[in-house]
């Protein structure tokens, strides 16, 4: 049986940085610099997923991933608004169980990966919401850039034997068209749950 493809977006997802505008008045930029105790982590490729989810002929949920992320989480635990995130996602790292569907994933149907290589996510606020954080940035797939909000999770940090290390996981969706991402309509769905689970290492 021919296995048509299935889109892949990311955080970005997809995709996300954590980019905290700083509530602060631009007319006190010294006091909001002083009052920061931002750490500096690197996202740990190895150890993050971006996880994608799309409906296949309106049937069923289909999932992938991108084996390939990078980029740098500024977290700052007693004022989370001065946090912010930087992620980027090789989009030929695009990974979907399946070489062929691979391949096109990566053609112009989709992702167009030889033309923009690069999936990214720049913070631009951070905001705390109850238990959770409230991340505003822009993505940019396919590029086109549009901006995202989305609830984050910060899941946890800690001293481990390979590091001081911090994680944080966030969900969203959005439609693929509005990325110029049109491939097999009616096949692959029009709404892309992306997921994307970080864990960063301090700087």
């Amino acid at each position: 049986m021919k296995i048509l493809p299935i889109l892949v977006l990311t955080l970005s997802v997809p995709a996300v940085a954590l980019t905290a505008a700083s509530l602060t008045p631009a007319s006190a930029p010294v006091a909001a610099s002083a009052t920061s105790e931002a750490v500096k982590f690197k996202i740990d490729s190895g150890h993050s997923s971006v996880l994608f989810r799309v409906k296949h002929f309106g049937v069923s949920n289909f999932y992938g991933r991108f084996n390939k992320i990078g980029g740098e989480i500024s977290w700052d635990a007693k004022n989370p608004e001065a946090s912010s995130i930087s992620i980027e996602i090789d989009a030929a790292s695009v990974d979907s169980n399946d070489k062929g569907r691979d391949d096109h994933l990566r053609n112009t149907d989709f992702l167009s990966a030889k033309e923009f290589p690069t999936i990214t996510f720049k913070s631009k606020s951070v905001k705390k919401k109850g238990d959770k954080l409230e991340l505003t940035g822009d993505l940019t797939l396919h590029g086109v850039t549009k901006s995202v909000t989305t609830a984050v999770e910060f899941t946890g940090e800690g001293e481990t034997p390979f590091g001081y290390r911090a994680g944080f996981e966030a969900s969203f969706e959005i439609k693929r068209s509005e990325f110029g991402v049109s491939g097999v309509p009616g096949g692959v769905g029009e709404d892309v749950r992306i997921t994307v689970a970080l864990e960063g290492v301090k700087a």
